[in-house]
């Protein structure tokens, strides 16, 4: 089975999304923090990271640069509630952007996109 990690200092989007995309076939996990996210990323194996920017301590984009030093096969895909962190390089670093809406549907696209990207 295909295992997500949603990391979101917002509760509430992080039940959101894991109800979602669990509802999409997917096994989730959460962190509320990039120091939770991490601890996860040690012990357990995932397939794709799914990293709001804007979070209390570290941000996305510093956790961001960690996962592509450590774990260059695990992509990740910032979603976050603003469009200018696109021009942000270290976004870049990124396999995907999403801008936060009440419609999961660009989300779980993206989520599908850069999976089967991965697998080819």
């Amino acid at each position: 089975m295909t295992r997500l990690l949603i990391v979101d200092d917002e509760r509430d989007i992080r039940y959101l999304y894991a109800a979602e995309l669990e509802d999409e076939g997917y096994e989730v996990e959460t962190a509320g923090n990039g120091a939770d996210a991490a601890e996860l990323l040690k012990h357990h194996q995932f397939d794709l990271v799914v990293l709001d920017i804007q979070m209390k301590g570290e941000s996305g984009l510093q956790l961001l640069q960690k996962i592509v030093k450590e774990r260059t096969d695990l992509p990740v895909i910032l979603c976050t509630a603003f469009s200018c962190y696109k021009e942000d390089f270290s976004s870049w670093l990124a396999d995907g952007y999403v801008v936060k809406s009440s419609d999961l549907s660009e989300l779980k696209k993206e989520v599908a996109r850069v999976l089967q990207k991965k697998q080819h």
